[in-house]
């Protein structure tokens, strides 16, 4: 692996865009290679098996590319195939997920703070949040809900309307959320529509955003191992497993440039 190979990034679908764009904001001279699994989203609704399967495919395509890590920018990617990754490409690519720097920056900052989480049934039902919060902070309080119908919201595009403000109302609304201090946002999707979480709260719970936690975390990780490019390193690459118009006028909104998407079916 050399400084100047690729970084790559994958989510089912437009998700993964929020962590993507930080990473190329905060490390402009990384080239950046991109598979949304677009014919196989959501995620959150699909098994552990199912999910661990078109892991492993993306990482062989993202592993020939000859990126140097692999950002698994997916909560319920992260939950149910980080370990399976880390292992299969322990040779070939540094695995970084969204989870375990997001659970780093909650137990250093909000210690001791009831902490609210939303995620995919996936990323809910694995506990993964808690156990990892656990093992860092033993009095770790996090109330979790599932949030099935954000993702399917926001990739049909229904966001700052009154269909988003009355899903999110109804979600957000629930009591076990009375008294939290926090919210993680415990998909990549939901960056999307955090601008709408804080305002149900009127500013008074703090919706924590992992695309830019991870993005920091990546630069550090780059940097302490003499991996970060020292060079602008051509154009970024973007594959889809099916192609949608609307996927990729999103890119193109979310890199402000000509963006072409390369169709790539994980099965023929």
């Amino acid at each position: 692996m050399g400084n100047n190979d690729p970084i790559g990034i994958f989510d089912s679908g437009i998700g993964g865009l929020t962590v993507a764009r930080a990473i190329h904001k905060r490390l402009p001279a990384e080239r950046l290679i991109y598979f949304g699994d677009t014919a196989h989203l959501p995620y959150g609704d699909k098994s552990a098996a199912a999910i661990q399967a078109y892991s492993v495919k993306i990482t062989d395509v993202l592993i020939s590319e000859g990126c140097k890590v692999i950002v698994i920018a997916c909560n319920s990617a992260s939950s149910a195939a980080y370990e399976l990754l880390r292992e299969y490409s322990a040779s070939k690519a540094k695995i970084i997920n969204v989870i375990d720097p997001m659970v780093d920056y909650v137990s250093e900052h909000f210690s001791g703070k009831k902490v609210g989480l939303i995620g995919t049934r996936q990323t809910i039902q694995s506990n993964i949040y808690l156990q990892k919060l656990q093992s860092k902070v033993s009095d770790a309080d996090l109330i979790s809900l599932a949030t099935p119908l954000l993702v399917p919201m926001i990739e049909e595009g229904f966001m700052h309307d009154k269909i988003s403000r009355d899903i999110i109302s109804e979600y957000l609304g629930n009591k076990i959320f009375s008294t939290i201090s926090s919210l993680i946002l415990g998909c990549t999707h939901y960056p999307l529509i955090k601008d709408e979480i804080e305002d149900y709260y009127s500013g008074k719970v703090k919706a924590l955003d992992s695309s830019r936690i991870v993005a920091a975390h990546l630069q550090d990780y780059l940097t302490k191992n003499h991996m970060d490019s020292k060079i602008q390193n051509g154009k970024n690459k973007f594959y889809v497993s099916d192609y949608t118009p609307s996927f990729e006028a999103l890119t193109r909104m979310f890199f402000g440039e000509e963006i072409h998407l390369e169709k790539f079916r994980l099965w023929e």
